[in-house]
């Protein structure tokens, strides 16, 4: 069994606890338009994988190629509470090879966690849910029709998907990007916390807006709507973190 992986980060200290090695998986249904990660997505499959760069391309690699790196830094892991984070793209596009991966982790007693916009079949991410240690589970609107207008996707699977990972009792913690035009403003945190809430999560991550991606929509010859928008930082949203600290969350930045 082979994944198709665009990059494996070391020493990552923002993808789960502790110090972990991040795994980015290549391929993503969603059409984010201020993705940091443009490369991964489906719709710029073409142009990427013609590109020199195999951090764009990607390549194929078994489990144990991975793992090979994975391992490398298994004291970290041990001193730091961390361990093996899967990114992407969305993992759960080549969720049987993420899981075979997981369980490889698991069998050398590493820790392992998955980053996922959850859109996937129900009965494909209930068969997953088992696997992993802790979801960072990404959750970009609570409106469907503006998520739908933004992403390329209505969010109603993500959402059951979600409640899935509460009924069963996972660790898991909402990641939310929180970016110009899209999800900013007051209006936009109480419905994403009320939406939180009812569902069950407790805890939040929030991901100021950056413009880390922004070279890589200029080397793809792809169009970048956000480009010269400034970068958002925690100090100026501290209003933004207070909503969903009055809503009952556990809520930070990352």
């Amino acid at each position: 069994m082979k994944g198709n992986i665009f990059n494996i980060q070391k020493f990552s200290i923002n993808d789960g606890p502790g110090i972990r090695t991040t795994v980015f998986f290549k391929g993503c249904p969603l059409q984010c338009r201020w993705c940091s990660n443009p490369e991964s997505q489906n719709r710029n499959a073409a142009v990427a994988d013609a590109m020199e760069d195999p951090l764009y391309r990607g390549r194929a690699y078994t489990v144990e190629e991975v793992m090979a790196v994975v391992r490398q830094d298994l004291d970290f892991y041990i001193e730091s509470g961390g361990g093996m984070t899967l990114s992407g793209g969305e993992v759960l596009q080549q969720a049987d090879f993420a899981e075979t991966l997981i369980d490889a982790a698991h069998a050398e007693g590493i820790h392992a966690a998955v980053e996922t916009t959850g859109f996937v079949a129900p009965e494909r991410f209930r068969a997953f849910l088992p696997h992993p240690d802790l979801f960072l589970y990404d959750f970009k609107h609570y409106d469907r029709e503006i998520h739908h207008a933004y992403t390329g996707v209505y969010n109603d699977v993500i959402v059951e998907n979600l409640r899935a990972v509460v009924r069963a009792g996972k660790p898991v913690i909402a990641r939310i990007p929180v970016i110009p035009r899209f999800n900013v403003g007051i209006r936009h945190a109480r419905g994403l916390a009320e939406t939180l809430v009812d569902i069950g999560v407790r805890e939040v991550h929030l991901l100021p807006f950056h413009q880390f991606g922004e070279k890589k929509y200029e080397e793809l010859g792809i169009g970048y709507e956000w480009k010269g928008v400034r970068q958002l930082h925690p100090e100026a949203l501290e209003k933004y973190r207070q909503v969903f600290v009055d809503a009952g969350l556990e809520c930070s930045f990352k």
